[in-house]
């Protein structure tokens, strides 16, 4: 370096290179700045997935929340307001929980960038109304808390984009009307549960309420309400408690209706107390539910009478309910066994046991206007057996009868396979052939022979009988030649050889 550095020109060419491998020197030693991870905000509690800043007396929402997080807890704060878009850094949030705070109202894009959130808890706040704005953006909202908040007004088109929307709560506030034809195209098929009792409800459309299908009309709860009392809601309310509708049947005493206007206290418990409504007609509802009983494999038309519909035919579309709460359009389900046709007849290609139940027929003349044509109860049967002529209580009865008869004839009516043994043996007459004491002892075959039997020099009978003649305090056994003395009744000899007595007996006497 030093003699290349003799000339000035060469100096001015080597400095610059210099400088530049300095420069790079410096920047290979500096210590780079690692990326910081995602830290839990302070005083929240933070797990993989889970975010909990509960109990925390927030006035704000916390700084830089971990994209991670699927569930928010900030219940039990002091939150006011919700500024736009806060939720931009949770792409994956699922369930939020805001309950219990002091939030008034929404801003119009409080909620944007929330797509995927399914659960919303924004229950014990101060929220006025639900605005349309407020929740549009939730497009893949299943559930809605908003129970116990001050809300009076409901706009009827909160709800439209909602289309998985299954429940939403709305009791414990103000609420004095509420817009019930829009619950109609609510997802008409997957709203469960819409809670609006304890409310201030003077009075609702009964004809728009009787429409709604039986998966809407099961979850829809009314009770605690200062309904105006009528034979229409008593009605419809009867037939939804007949119907095991929990919305009525688990709360039949909560249900009451004002009887005056002018009393505004005059509250009475109406599915309680009947003998008030006992005068009341029977409900246009019943008439129009019609009973079909059909067989199994068998093809099934239901049609709704037209003059039950008073719209025009030009205008109107048809969907029918099933029993297990789906609609069902024209031209029918995916598979066809469902097929709606153009005047609103459905045709069930072959019933099935699993096809049993109501089915409800529906007219439409606009997306959110729809109106109930008739109901069908569909039950399907098994044929019964051709040969089948008796009943399962007579053949049970017949059952009965035989067996009996065959226990009688088993324990009287057995033969016996002996018939001397059957008879009573005299009393000092030896031991017939079947007896059992000959049959033990005799060592040959029985004494008296047949016609076709040769006789045998070896026939020997034993006979035992015990003496009253006793030695020594016991029995003793006689034997001699021949048969007992009629002196001496008592005494049994044995008649026999050597070998026989040898081979049967000992000499000694036998000692019971």
């Amino acid at each position: 370096l030093p003699a290349t550095m003799s000339s000035p020109a060469t100096a001015d060419s080597v400095w610059p290179r210099v400088a530049k491998l300095f420069l790079l020197l410096l920047q290979l030693c500096a210590p780079r700045a690692s990326p910081q991870p995602h830290r839990c905000p302070h005083a929240c509690i933070c797990t993989s997935d889970l975010l909990s800043c509960s109990r925390q007396m927030l006035q704000r929402v916390p700084q830089a929340l971990p994209p991670t997080t699927t569930t928010l807890d900030l219940s039990h704060n002091a939150l006011t307001q919700l500024h736009d878009h806060w939720l931009a850094a949770l792409p994956h949030l699922e369930a939020l929980h805001i309950s219990h705070n002091q939030i008034r109202d929404l801003s119009p894009r409080a909620f944007h960038n929330a797509s995927f959130l399914r659960h919303l808890d924004m229950s014990s706040n101060h929220l006025q109304a639900v605005e349309r704005h407020y929740f549009e953006a939730l497009v893949s909202l299943e559930e809605l808390l908003l129970y116990d908040n001050h809300i009076k007004r409901v706009d009827e088109n909160a709800f439209v984009k909602l289309s998985d929307l299954r429940k939403v709560y709305l009791s414990w506030n103000n609420l004095t009307t509420f817009p019930f034809h829009a619950v109609q195209g609510l997802g008409i098929h997957k709203l469960r549960t819409l809670d609006l009792s304890s409310n201030s409800l003077s009075s609702i459309p009964v004809e728009v309420l009787a429409a709604l299908p039986e998966n809407i009309g099961n979850g829809l709860y009314l009770h605690n309400n200062p309904i105006r009392c009528s034979c229409a809601l008593y009605l419809m309310l009867q037939r939804w408690n007949q119907r095991g509708f929990s919305s009525v049947k688990d709360f039949s005493e909560e249900h009451t209706c004002k009887v005056s206007d002018k009393v505004p206290r005059s509250l009475i418990k109406f599915l309680k107390h009947r003998d008030m409504f006992e005068n009341c007609s029977a409900s246009t509802e019943d008439a129009h539910l019609s009973h079909l009983d059909v067989v199994v494999g068998q093809p099934v038309l239901l049609t709704c009478n037209s003059s039950n519909t008073s719209l025009p035919h030009a205008a109107t579309t048809y969907m029918w309910i099933t029993p297990h709460h789906e609609p069902i359009k024209h031209p029918g389900n995916s598979n066809r066994s469902l097929e709606v046709y153009g005047n609103g007849s459905l045709r069930i290609t072959a019933a099935k046991p699993w096809l049993s139940g109501v089915y409800v027929g529906l007219a439409m003349n606009s997306p959110y206007n729809f109106s109930r044509m008739c109901e069908f109860n569909l039950t399907v049967l098994y044929p019964k057996a051709a040969g089948e002529t008796f009943s399962t209580g007579l053949t049970t009865l017949l059952g009965c009868i035989v067996s009996l008869v065959l226990v009688i004839i088993y324990l009287y009516l057995t033969p016996c396979r002996c018939l001397g043994c059957c008879k009573k043996p005299a009393p000092l007459s030896p031991p017939q052939e079947c007896s059992a004491q000959s049959s033990i002892l005799s060592t040959t075959p029985p004494a008296t022979d047949g016609p076709n039997r040769k006789a045998s020099a070896n026939k020997h009978v034993v006979f035992l009988e015990p003496i009253r003649e006793t030695q020594n305090g016991k029995i003793r056994l006689a034997l001699g030649e021949d048969f007992p003395d009629p002196k001496h009744p008592k005494v049994l000899q044995l008649k026999s050889d050597s070998e026989s007595i040898s081979s049967v007996f000992s000499d000694t006497p036998i000692v019971s």
